[in-house]
C-alpha cells in the first residue's frame, strides 16, 4: 500500500474507518515535511497496522483551518474515528513507531 494523499471529498470517509489512521498535514514548500515523507513512505511498506494518508494543507486549505493545523508536518493520530494523539515537526521512525504504537494502545 502507498501514502494516499486525502483531499477534502475524501477525508472524513477515510479517518472514521476501523483501521488506525496516521494523518500527516504537510507542504511541498516545506523542508521537514518533505524528511518526514520519506519516514512516512518507509513505514507505510514495513507496517500494515496503520493507514498512513497525506494532506496538502496548500490544496486543502478548508481541512487545514479545520483541523487548526498551524504548522507543518501536523501529525494526527486516530483510532475509530478519534484523535488520540497529535504531534508537530519533524520525528525520526523510531520514536514516530512509538508514537503509533501508544496512540492505538
Amino acid at each position: 500500500m502507498s501514502v494516499q494523499h486525502l483531499t477534502s471529498a475524501n477525508f472524513d470517509t477515510v479517518i472514521a474507518g476501523a483501521q488506525p489512521v496516521l494523518v500527516d498535514f504537510f507542504a511541498t514548500w516545506c523542508g521537514p515535511c518533505k524528511m518526514l515523507g520519506q519516514v512516512l513512505d518507509e513505514l507505510d511498506k514495513e507496517q500494515e497496522n496503520f493507514r498512513i494518508v497525506k494532506v496538502d494543507i496548500d490544496e486543502n486549505p478548508d481541512l487545514a483551518a479545520r483541523w487548526q493545523v498551524s504548522s507543518v508536518p501536523s501529525l494526527f493520530f486516530i483510532k475509530d474515528g478519534e484523535v488520540k494523539d497529535s504531534a508537530v515537526g519533524f520525528f525520526p521512525k523510531p520514536r514516530l513507531l512509538q508514537k503509533m504504537t501508544e496512540a492505538v494502545s
